[in-house]
């Protein structure tokens, strides 16, 4: 990687080149921290969107909030039919989200942990649990007393729902770069049936993992370290 190359990828903003498809060709650290919690059809979109009409390069000023990010600009390159590139601007006001601590984790099976979260649950309330779980998942390495408490929460914040489906997949083609290497990503969603308060989990930190959190579903990103 060269010195151009490097700088790119240490910038603080997201950015991203797609090819005409809207497949991913690059995105930049950042990016992959927005890309774990946004789908990349809706930031393909977006890069439409804001594109000059002809061939070129467009900077838009914007209020725009997508998830816990807000951003105040954006500018779109495209010098033919078969790239384009994105770069968004994060407002000043966004906190920076921590980088991923994986100091203290442990090889841990997540389907007992969360198996274990939902029985303690169900003995509470009447919720009907779907669960869809990946079996080619191996046990990684976790930080598994924050996650549970986490699980827990969620399920809390959950308690008026009567159906959560809760699954657990590999997100391909995603991945997290931590301490220069470079992770796949488990992902962990909760759907529930109806509407809840999600203010205090969004409010809360997460050193191990990435929290998306939506009114009626939350989901946790981890990295698949073996």
């Amino acid at each position: 990687m060269n010195f151009f190359e490097d700088w790119v990828d240490l910038d603080l903003n997201p950015i991203i080149s797609f090819n005409q498809s809207g497949k991913i060709t690059y995105s930049n650290s950042e990016a992959q921290f927005l890309l774990s919690r946004i789908k990349q059809n809706e930031l393909f979109e977006l890069a439409l969107k804001y594109a000059s009409q002809s061939f070129g390069v467009k900077t838009s000023y914007i209020n725009l909030t997508m998830k816990s990010y807000t951003f105040y600009a954006i500018t779109v390159k495209y010098e033919d039919e078969d790239e384009i590139h994105i770069k968004l601007y994060k407002s000043a006001m966004v906190k920076k989200e921590s980088k991923l601590n994986i100091s203290n984790v442990d090889n841990t099976n997540i389907f007992t942990i969360l198996d274990l979260a939902i029985s303690t649950q169900k003995i509470k309330n009447n919720i009907n649990y779907i669960k869809n779980y990946d079996p080619s998942i191996p046990d990684f390495k976790i930080e598994a007393s924050s996650f549970i408490k986490v699980v827990n929460e969620i399920l809390q914040t959950f308690n008026n729902a009567e159906t959560i489906k809760c699954s657990v997949m590999l997100k391909i083609g995603e991945y997290i770069r931590i301490d220069g290497k470079k992770y796949s990503l488990i992902s962990v969603k909760f759907q529930a049936d109806k509407k809840a308060d999600v203010t205090t989990l969004k409010a809360k930190d997460h050193s191990s993992f990435i929290l998306s959190c939506e009114e009626d579903n939350i989901i946790i990103d981890l990295p698949l370290i073996i």
